[in-house]
């Protein structure tokens, strides 16, 4: 985790405060960085959190597949054979 302190001087303890409350509220998860602007008496949070790998997971062939390199002939053949749908866009001709 990356921490930038501006605007001043912070104490460890204090920093660690500001971690474990960040923590607590969000435990699913993972810091990436935290900033703590001072101003005065007051401090400004600002936190990222790390990116989550996304694997796409889709409903092909009636089966929950991420990729078909696994697939056999027959069902690669199914899958070139499919008829993919696409949503139009609304007519912009209607009548009001």
């Amino acid at each position: 985790m990356k921490i930038n302190v501006t605007g001043g001087e912070m104490k460890q303890e204090e920093i660690n405060a500001y971690v474990d409350y960040l923590q607590d509220k969000f435990p699913e998860e993972t810091i990436a960085t935290l900033d703590l602007a001072i101003d005065g008496d007051e401090v400004d949070m600002k936190y990222t959190f790390e990116k989550v790998p996304f694997e796409r997971i889709r409903r092909i062939t009636g089966y929950l597949v991420g990729t078909v390199d696994r697939f056999n002939d027959a069902k690669k053949a199914e899958v070139k054979d499919r008829v993919k749908h696409f949503q139009m866009e609304p007519c912009s001709c209607a009548k009001n």
